[in-house]
């Protein structure tokens, strides 16, 4: 069952002023370079299918983050269109949708309301959401007395609990304890397993071998190779070791891989 559906999506940024004048002397020694903007993501697209496993792989800037949030609803692209079926469990940012003044409990009733979980069925879920974060008592402390690490207990047992029928993971999952975050890998290919759709960003190659078997590579917001993760993880793996890569348009590009 297709769940993601992306056409030709991009996304462009307007830079701030400071960043304006130096753009204005880059573009004289490199016409390619956008003018005026940044572009985020270029004409991306790709299908993902329930039960899929798909590590998205690039450098800082590639664009990965900025799919995620494009494909969670977070952020509106500039052109094209994704069409994701199903309630989504989006781990993009920790402080993504928690207020700090207000109790673990009750972000946590808050935020899986805006996953899109009814009252009866938070209240419902509520224990099993609050034994998996280990928060315990802390659960009715502020939030602006939790750690990163507390944090993510509590952003991840929600997404974890809300039956997503798509998980997209970015980076948190770094985030706290090793215990904690190998709990967190054994629930996500627990869902894998059960169906749902997996999206993940991680530079941890042991972690994504877990988790995927298929990998989109992006660079300067492009596509450059969708496939297998072992094909797609040696073509990234021997770019990054060329020590003459290039990392901006207007620079050579990586060469398409087969695939």
């Amino acid at each position: 069952m297709k769940l993601i559906s992306a056409r030709n999506l991009s996304v462009f940024f307007q830079p701030q002023r400071e960043q304006l004048l130096l753009r204005q002397q880059l573009k004289n020694l490199f016409s390619r370079m956008p003018q005026g903007h940044f572009q985020a993501l270029r004409d991306v697209s790709f299908d993902a299918h329930a039960g899929e496993g798909i590590a998205v792989l690039g450098q800082n800037g590639a664009g990965k983050s900025t799919l995620l949030s494009v494909l969670a609803g977070v952020l509106a692209p500039s052109s094209g269109a994704a069409e994701v079926r199903g309630r989504v469990g989006a781990l993009l940012d920790l402080g993504a949708g928690f207020h700090t003044d207000l109790t673990g409990r009750e972000n946590l009733v808050l935020n899986a309301a805006l996953l899109g979980l009814s009252r009866n069925e938070v209240a419902q879920r509520f224990n099993a959401i609050l034994e998996f974060s280990e928060l315990g008592d802390f659960i009715d402390e502020p939030l602006k007395n939790y750690s990163a690490g507390m944090r993510l207990r509590l952003a991840f047992s929600v997404a974890a609990h809300v039956d997503p029928a798509t998980v997209m993971i970015d980076e948190v999952l770094a985030v706290g304890d090793a215990a904690f975050a190998q709990k967190c890998l054994r629930r996500v290919r627990g869902m894998r397993e059960e169906g749902r759709l997996i999206l993940c960003v991680s530079h941890s190659v042991a972690a994504i071998e877990g988790l995927c078997d298929r990998a989109i590579w992006l660079h300067c917001g492009r596509i450059v190779q969708d496939g297998p993760l072992k094909e797609v993880v040696a073509a990234y793996n021997a770019f990054m070791a060329d020590p003459h890569r290039r990392f901006r348009d207007g620079f050579e590009q990586p060469a398409p891989a087969s695939g």
